[in-house]
C-alpha cells in the first residue's frame, strides 16, 4: 500500500507541474525543434522542452528510487 501512495503522490505532483508549465508557456516566443535520430519535431517553445525534460526526469527518478528501495527491504 505504501508503494501505491508513493506513485499517486508522484503522479499528482508531476501532473501539477505539467499544468503550471502549460500556463507558463503561453507567451513564449523562443522556439526550437527537437532532433531525433531519424526525424525532428515541430517547433516547440524552449520552456516546454526544458520543463517536459524536468518532469520526465522526476517521474523516472521517482520510479527508479521507489523500486530500488523496495528491493533492499
Amino acid at each position: 500500500m505504501n508503494l501505491l501512495k508513493r506513485f499517486i503522490y508522484v503522479f499528482t505532483f508531476n501532473l501539477t507541474l505539467f499544468f503550471i508549465l502549460m500556463i507558463g508557456i503561453q507567451n513564449s516566443n523562443y522556439k526550437n525543434k527537437v532532433n531525433f535520430i531519424f526525424n525532428e519535431s515541430i517547433e516547440l517553445p524552449n520552456s516546454f522542452i526544458l520543463g517536459l525534460s524536468f518532469i520526465f526526469g522526476s517521474v523516472s527518478g521517482s520510479i527508479l528510487c521507489s523500486s530500488y528501495s523496495d528491493r533492499n527491504k
